[in-house]
Parts: structure tokens; sequence; C-alpha cells
């Protein structure tokens, strides 16, 4: 389900810019800052590039690309 939410033109306008960057919609673009702006906060004690990463690992993952870690393996 989708939902109509206002932002200000500013926003709008740099969303379509990275959207283009990185190959998603103005509202995709906007979807994944709201994604990592709520993991950010939830997480404040991790940087940024951390979280970053984690999220690029996971979609490598979903793809087919690498393996899981798991904890206690290979020592």
């Amino acid at each position: 389900m989708s939902t109509a939410v206002k932002v200000s033109d500013d926003l709008f306008a740099k969303a379509k810019i990275k959207s283009k960057i990185f190959k998603r919609s103005i509202a995709g673009q906007i979807e994944y800052w709201a994604k990592i702006g709520q993991l950010v906060e939830d997480n404040p004690d991790l940087p940024l590039p951390f979280i970053q990463d984690i999220l690029l690992g996971r979609e490598q993952i979903k793809d087919g690309q690498g393996t899981p870690y798991i904890y206690g393996e290979g020592e």
C-alpha cells in the first residue's frame, strides 16, 4: 500500500539527483533515506558506513553472492 506524503521542494530536488545516480525512483530514494535514518537512530553506536556495508552484504547474500557469516564457525 502506498500513501502520498508531502516533502519539501529541496528534498525532492536532492532525491531526484541521487535517484538518477543510484538508478532508483525518486520515491525509492526517499524511502532509502528513511530506512537509513531509522537504522541510524536505532543503532546510534554504529557508524553509517558500517550500516551500509551490512545492508550491502545482506543484499549480496539474497542474490546468491557469497555466504552468510555464522558466528563461531571457522575458528
